[in-house]
C-alpha cells in the first residue's frame, strides 16, 4: 500500500522541505513504513533521512534535523497506511450484531487494531494478537493501550467473546505492564453473567496490576429492538443497576484505601438508571475513562457551574434555545437549563429524544438518529435548536447520515451543534 500524502501542515517541516500533497513516503531511515506506528517510531529521532516520491515520479532524499519527537507535519491518505485489523470475536454483546441493515458500510466494521487503540483510544481485546504484535507494541512503546477484559475467568471470557482461544488476559496484561506500557481497561456487563462475584473476581484480579493498569470502566451492555437469534440477554433495570453502583462504591472506597485510588468507575447509566446522585466531581479522580460515559454528566454540570460563576449575569444571543438530548441525559439537561435561566434573560426548552430507531432501551445520545429527532420535534415550533457533540461524527454526519443542515430544513430553524463542554455551551448562548 503507497504512503501518499494528502496534506501538508503550515509552518511545518514538511512545508519547508517543499513535500506536497500526492507526494509518496517511501522510506525513513532507510526503512520501508509498514503503517503508522512503524513511521511515528522512525521520526521520533532528532535526525532523519526521508525518501519520498514526488507526483512526476523524480524521488527526494531528505535530510533533516529537529527536536526529538517533532513532528514533520504530514497528513496521509490512510492514517493507518494499511488495513485496519478486523475483530474475529464473535461477542455475545456485540452491539455491531445488533443493527439493521442498510446502514453506512463503516457502521458495521468491526476493528479490533491495537494502533486504533493507541491513536484514537479504541478499547481492543488482544485475542486476535501474535506474539509478534505484543513484541511490537513492546518494542515501539506503544502507550497506552486500552484493553476489553470484561472478565479473568478465562471460560467465561471465552463465552462472552466467542473465541476459544486461550489466553491469559491477566498474563498479557502483565507482559504490557511490565515493558513500561500503560493500561486502561473495560468491562461491559452483562446482567447475570460477568456481573456480582465475576465482577468482584475481575476488578480484585485486575487492581493487583496497579500502577500500570491505570483504571477500569464499567459500562452496561447495550441491547436494541435488533437482536435477532443472538443471545438472550437481559437489560438492567432501576434494582439490578442500583445493585452495581452498591457494589462498586464498596470495591471502590477498599481500593482507594489499599491503592490511593478508586481504580474502578462506572458509566453514568448506572447512575441515572438506578436514580443515585453521582459521585462529587473529586471521586471521578483525573476522569481517565470520559470517553466511555464515565463521569461526564458530573463534569458537564461542574464546568457550567463554574463558568456561570465566573461571568455573572450577561446578555445572550438568543431570546429562545432548544436543548436536544437522550432520555439518560435528560433531567440533568433539563437542570443546567434552570441554571443558566436564573442567570440569563433565556428562554430555554429541554427536549428528550426517545430512541426509536434502536429501541427505547437504548437511552444514550450518542446513538440518536436525525430521524427520530425530525419525528419528534417537527410543527412544534422550537427555535434555536442545539445537539450535542456526541450526535454527529467527525464528518458531520448522524448515525442515519443526516446533517445538521438537513434538521434545519425539515424543523424550520437554526441548529447548531456544540460540544460536551460547559464553557463551550455558555459561550454559544452569550457569544
Amino acid at each position: 500500500m503507497k504512503n501518499i500524502i494528502v496534506k501538508v501542515l503550515k509552518n511545518s517541516i514538511a512545508e519547508e522541505m517543499e513535500l506536497e500533497p500526492g507526494d509518496e513516503l517511501v522510506s525513513v531511515n532507510g526503512e520501508s513504513i509498514r503503517d503508522y506506528i512503524d513511521y511515528k517510531y522512525q521520526i521520533s529521532d532528532d535526525e532523519v533521512v526521508l525518501e519520498v516520491r514526488k507526483k512526476d515520479g523524480e524521488v527526494w532524499e531528505l535530510e533533516i534535523e529537529k527536536d526529538y519527537d517533532e513532528d514533520i507535519g504530514i497528513v496521509f491518505e490512510n492514517p493507518l497506511m494499511d488495513n485496519i485489523k478486523v475483530c474475529s470475536n464473535k461477542c455475545i454483546f456485540c452491539f455491531i450484531d445488533q443493527m439493521p441493515r442498510g446502514m453506512r458500510k463503516s457502521l458495521y466494521l468491526k476493528d479490533d487494531d491495537t494502533r486504533l487503540s493507541f491513536l484514537y483510544g479504541n478499547f481492543i481485546t488482544l485475542t486476535n494478537l501474535t506474539e509478534d504484535e505484543i513484541d511490537r507494541i513492546v518494542r515501539y512503546r506503544i502507550s497506552p493501550i486500552k484493553v476489553s477484559v470484561h472478565t479473568t475467568d478465562s471460560e467465561l471470557r471465552k463465552y462472552m467473546m466467542g473465541n476459544h482461544k486461550d489466553i491469559d488476559i491477566v498474563e498479557y496484561l502483565k507482559k504490557l505492564i511490565d515493558a513500561g506500557i500503560t493500561v486502561d481497561c473495560q468491562i461491559v456487563l452483562v446482567r447475570d453473567v460477568n456481573d456480582k462475584e465475576q465482577l468482584d473476581k475481575t476488578i480484585r484480579d485486575l487492581s493487583s496490576l496497579h500502577p500500570g493498569l491505570r483504571s477500569v470502566a464499567v459500562v452496561p451492555v447495550g441491547l436494541t429492538k435488533f437482536r435477532k437469534n443472538l443471545a438472550d440477554l437481559k437489560p438492567f433495570d432501576k434494582e439490578s443497576a442500583g445493585a452495581v453502583v452498591s457494589q462498586v462504591t464498596k470495591l471502590q472506597k477498599e481500593l482507594l484505601e489499599k491503592l490511593g485510588t478508586r481504580f474502578i468507575f462506572i458509566a453514568d447509566e448506572f447512575y441515572i438508571q438506578s436514580e443515585t446522585d453521582f459521585p462529587s466531581y473529586e471521586d471521578y479522580e483525573e476522569f481517565d475513562q470520559l470517553e466511555n460515559g464515565i463521569g461526564m454528566c458530573r463534569l458537564f454540570r461542574h464546568q457550567v457551574e463554574e463558568e456561570l460563576e465566573k461571568i455573572g449575569k450577561r446578555k445572550t444571543a438568543f431570546d429562545e434555545v432548544t436543548f436536544v438530548t437522550g432520555v439518560a441525559a435528560y433531567e440533568l439537561i433539563d437542570d443546567i437549563a434552570g441554571m443558566i435561566m436564573s442567570k440569563m434573560p433565556i428562554k430555554i426548552n429541554t427536549v428528550k429524544i426517545i430512541n426509536n430507531f434502536f429501541g427505547d432501551k437504548i437511552t444514550v445520545s450518542g446513538l440518536t438518529t436525525g430521524k427520530d429527532i425530525i419525528e419528534q420535534l417537527k410543527g412544534k415550533g422550537l427555535k434555536n435548536i442545539i445537539l450535542p457533540r456526541n450526535m454527529i461524527n467527525d464528518n458531520l454526519v448522524m448515525l442515519d447520515d443526516m446533517t445538521a443542515q438537513d434538521l434545519e430544513k425539515e424543523l424550520n430553524t437554526r441548529v447548531q451543534v456544540c460540544e460536551t463542554d460547559g464553557k463551550a455551551l455558555i459561550d454559544l448562548i452569550t457569544r
